[in-house]
């Protein structure tokens, strides 16, 4: 599983950051989370190719956070797409899509699919879901968690062995879950020959808020923690009243729910050097790292 920041900018474009696009990659799958304003020109500098875009998830309706998309889909419709492309986003994500999407003239061959979620729901797909929780923002908006299924325990092969099979297609059907049935009538079950159950992994990226509790809770023992850092602690009142966020309160949400890495993202453009961000954060998570335009990270299974 990989993550790429197209976009970690708040506000608008800066020389130095576009605005808030993510991309995470996942076993041949592609989503992205939210699409600023020129999520497509970073594509072009990345491996993200926008054709295996199989769904958006937008957390709220601010400029800096979804404009990119009417210039994507143009794209997608000049490279020949087919496929349904799903658009995910809080209360009225359809009727502002729909009239969003009215105004280029496109000549497109695929379905922009717009579901509405609510905080709370789950999505559930093929090894994974996706959570949502609410955000304290000025605009209606989502958290997302992506959360992969629970993993087979570790195979054991010699207790496989001891209980009379052979390496093979039953080893297979065995770490897959399914029982296997002996010449002699002997059933052997998975629980026999696998350790305890894994976890999978975990991505929770915030979208613009002030802390909350719901989002502490979405990110509980999450691998990696997106959130946003609008303001340097010493603007908490101004964060307070934009409904932003600081660093040490994000980095207090990722110690509060243990997660093992947080990327800090969103800076106002205020700041030309974010170095003072990222240090104010450390002093309460010392694994914390702002995300800088173009970055991309690793999210690796747990043993």
């Amino acid at each position: 599983m990989k993550i790429t920041f197209l976009g970690t900018g708040g506000s608008f474009p800066t020389k130095g950051r576009g605005v808030t696009s993510i991309a995470i990659q996942r076993e041949g799958e592609l989503l992205l989370f939210d699409c600023g304003e020129g999520t497509q020109r970073q594509m072009t500098k990345t491996a993200v190719s926008p054709m295996k875009i199989d769904s958006i998830f937008l957390t709220h309706f601010h400029g800096d956070h979804f404009l990119g998309l009417p210039g994507l889909i143009q794209t997608l419709s000049l490279m020949g797409r087919e496929e349904e492309l799903k658009v995910w986003g809080p209360e009225g994500a359809e009727e502002r899509m729909n009239s969003l999407l009215e105004v280029p003239v496109y000549t497109k061959n695929f379905e922009v699919k717009v579901r509405e979620l609510s905080p709370g729901d789950r999505v559930d797909r093929e090894g994974y879901k996706i959570k949502t929780a609410e955000t304290d923002h000025s605009a209606k908006g989502l958290a997302y968690g992506l959360i992969e299924d629970q993993r087979p325990g570790k195979f054991h092969p010699e207790e496989a062995k001891s209980l009379g099979l052979e390496p093979g297609p039953d080893f297979s059907r065995l770490q897959g879950g399914e029982s296997v049935e002996l010449q002699d009538g002997t059933v052997v079950k998975p629980e026999q020959v696998l350790g305890p159950s894994r976890p999978g992994r975990k991505i929770v990226y915030s979208g613009d808020t002030r802390p909350t509790e719901g989002i502490r809770n979405l990110a509980e023992g999450a691998d990696v923690l997106i959130h946003e850092a609008t303001f340097s602690s010493d603007m908490a009142d101004e964060a307070e009243e934009a409904s932003h966020s600081t660093t040490k309160q994000a980095a207090e949400i990722a110690k509060e729910a243990n997660v093992e890495k947080l990327f800090l993202t969103h800076p106002s453009p205020r700041y030309s050097d974010v170095s003072v961000l990222e240090e104010e954060a450390e002093e309460v998570f010392q694994n914390t790292t702002m995300a800088e335009d173009l970055m991309e990270f690793k999210v690796k299974l747990k043993k």
